[in-house]
């Protein structure tokens, strides 16, 4: 699609945003930077002239409005969404536009289905939670690897980051959702979210090469968790985080990331490996690629060129392995992602 095509990002000038916007653009769509702060707004689009500032905020809603009106769709990557989310989705359904966020927040995810699902429904609207690295590459890639499999016992998702220095959203995502939780930590066990004060294990887990054998925690719960099984009929779905990555995130003084080439993106590569099990029956899916946050923009760019061009399986509040072809989908990628089935 692209040329001509108008699509709000809210949260533009943010670390993700900014990817998302450059990304809008070299497949020809254009985008309209909106946000809390015009003049981090103004400042990000002396780097794009031509484009469109229209400062919005999630607690007035004519702004939203005003920042909606006359576009195809809208891209929520401001964090923290459990603030941001339903502001904006409300301004999408008013607007008649599709929705798209990249929200890692297994809270604030699980509230976009529980309170937007039946309305969206209803009304045909589109919207995809946790477009992005954490909850919707997973997902796709859980997806494809289920291939004609209907059920499975379990689906194990393995991060193999080389390390992660988190940008300030995901700190401050991180720090909502430890509060709405009281500190305790959730898993997805026997079909439901469970929240505990359990120790989390670490383990060791056998990753392709180059990586091979690393050491993980295990139940550093993403938002997969949602995703998964809003759509998967999986009762188990773990998620583990290589033991380096988790203790940088998790560090006060971890840098935020540094860029390292021409496009912006960091030297952090990242090996997702996903397992699904069915009846001691085993398929898995991989995928390899470089800086979490540069290619959650080709996934929901990606994601908004296939609403917007009728290429979907189902309306309402739907994640990606769902509302999309998962195996297609990871193959548009291929500039971006290297993805491998063994089905």
């Amino acid at each position: 699609m692209g040329p001509g095509h108008t699509v709000a990002v809210f949260g533009a000038y943010g670390h993700t945003g900014r990817f998302v916007v450059a990304e809008l653009r070299e497949r020809g769509f254009v985008p309209v930077l909106s946000g809390r702060d015009a003049g981090k707004l103004r400042a990000l689009a002396a780097s794009y002239p031509g484009l469109e500032v229209r400062p919005a905020s999630v607690d007035d809603p004519d702004s939203l409005d005003r920042a909606l009106a006359g576009t195809t769709a809208v891209i929520n990557c401001a964090g923290p969404f459990a603030t941001t989310a339903a502001p904006v989705i409300e301004a999408a359904l008013r607007a008649g536009v599709p929705y798209v966020d990249v929200a890692a927040e297994i809270e604030a995810n699980a509230d976009t289905f529980a309170h937007f699902a039946d309305r969206a429904r209803a009304t045909g609207a589109v919207i995809v939670p946790a477009m992005a690295f954490y909850g919707g590459l997973g997902d796709l890639l859980a997806t494809a690897a289920m291939g004609d499999w209907t059920t499975a016992d379990e689906a194990h998702i393995a991060y193999g980051l080389s390390g992660w220095h988190p940008t300030a959203g995901t700190r401050a995502a991180g720090a909502v959702s430890r509060q709405r939780r009281g500190d305790r930590r959730v898993r997805y066990r026997n079909g439901r979210l469970e929240y505990h004060r359990d120790d989390l294990p670490t383990l060791e887990w056998s990753f392709p090469e180059p990586l091979g054998p690393r050491r993980v925690v295990g139940e550093f719960t993403m938002a997969d968790v949602v995703t998964v099984p809003s759509h998967l009929a999986v009762p188990e779905v773990r998620t583990y985080m290589t033991v380096e990555a988790a203790t940088e995130v998790s560090a006060p003084d971890t840098p935020a990331p540094a860029e390292a080439d021409e496009r912006g993106r960091s030297a952090q590569t990242f090996l997702v490996d996903v397992v699904v099990r069915s009846g001691g029956r085993e398929r898995r899916a991989v995928a390899r690629g470089r800086d979490i946050y540069a290619v959650t923009a080709p996934l929901v760019v990606e994601a908004v060129d296939r609403v917007l061009t009728g290429r979907t399986r189902t309306t309402g509040v739907a994640s990606a392995g769902e509302i999309f072809d998962a195996p297609d989908f990871l193959r548009a990628l291929s500039a971006h992602l290297s993805v491998e089935l063994h089905l």
